[in-house]
């Protein structure tokens, strides 16, 4: 019986106009009303799903939000803490290093802002035209807290430089850190126990549900340790190949209603 559902916002959750149909918001809505708990599962920060949230209803006491690819869980109501996994100073020290080195640029968050060190020159970061939630600040490296807590960095340029760089990256970085694409354009770089797998369990331990009893929803990179992770992973469509090679269903893609399709199929009255 699944008791959880967990769901990825990107070429997931919303079509490619960035919206929720209303067969999904039907389905997810009758899903809740039998006591599942419906969970959105992102790279995004809270402040950046606050839409999605309000439109399913998920901003009562007890709904909670995976954010920052796993590294956050949190009530979507009040914003409280129930896990968190971050970076500290010495991390983006290193990672910035090495992003001037592959010559791209490097942008990283905490919970209230972006901060935007300085790029290499004539390869401004393309973030700006991805996150409109959290403000943009100009960061120096040198003049950041000593403890600071960082939720995330990025790369996020055009994906042909990318690739390239991602290609040139030392093999140390992949050991150290949790690396991964969630867009063509967006190479994003976490502390190394941060996955949206990790972020489950997390919050299943705290909710009681074991993973066998959750269901997730993907299609990117991002989401594949969350479609391992959970007793019925679900692919979308569109996925990747990656995701959909580890997932136990492929549903219709975003376009045609593949999350309220597979939530009818093996959710809804059953």
């Amino acid at each position: 019986m699944i008791k959880l559902i967990a769901i990825d916002l990107d070429g997931t959750l919303l079509n490619n106009e960035k919206k929720i149909t209303d067969r999904t918001k039907d389905a997810l809505k009758k899903a809740k009303n039998q006591g599942v708990k419906i969970v959105l599962c992102t790279g995004r920060p809270l402040l950046g799903m606050v839409q999605y949230l309000d439109e399913l209803n998920l901003r009562e006491d007890e709904d909670y939000g995976i954010t920052y690819n796993g590294g956050l869980v949190q009530r979507t109501k009040t914003g409280e803490v129930i896990s968190e996994i971050t970076m500290s100073k010495k991390d983006i020290e290193s990672l910035y290093e090495l992003s001037q080195t592959l010559e791209v640029p490097m942008n990283f968050i905490d919970l209230e802002r972006v901060y935007s060190p300085a790029p290499p020159n004539g390869k401004p970061s393309l973030y700006g035209e991805i996150m409109k939630a959290l403000p943009f600040v100009t960061s120096d490296i040198r003049s950041l807290p000593e403890d600071i807590k960082i939720n995330k960095a990025l790369f996020c340029i055009d994906q042909p430089i990318l690739d390239a760089a991602i290609n040139k990256i030392p093999c140390s970085f992949f050991e150290n850190y949790t690396m991964m694409k969630s867009r063509p354009v967006l190479l994003e770089i976490m502390n190394k126990n941060v996955d949206k797998g990790k972020g489950l369990q997390a919050l299943g331990q705290h909710l009681g549900i074991k993973q066998e009893e959750m269901m997730t929803f993907g299609d990117e990179e991002n989401d594949l340790a969350m479609i391992e992770y959970a007793g019925l992973g679900v692919a979308m469509g569109n996925a990747i190949d990656k995701v959909k090679d580890a997932a136990q269903f492929i549903t219709l893609t975003n376009e045609e209603n593949g999350v309220a399709y597979a939530v009818e199929k093996f959710v809804i009255n059953k």
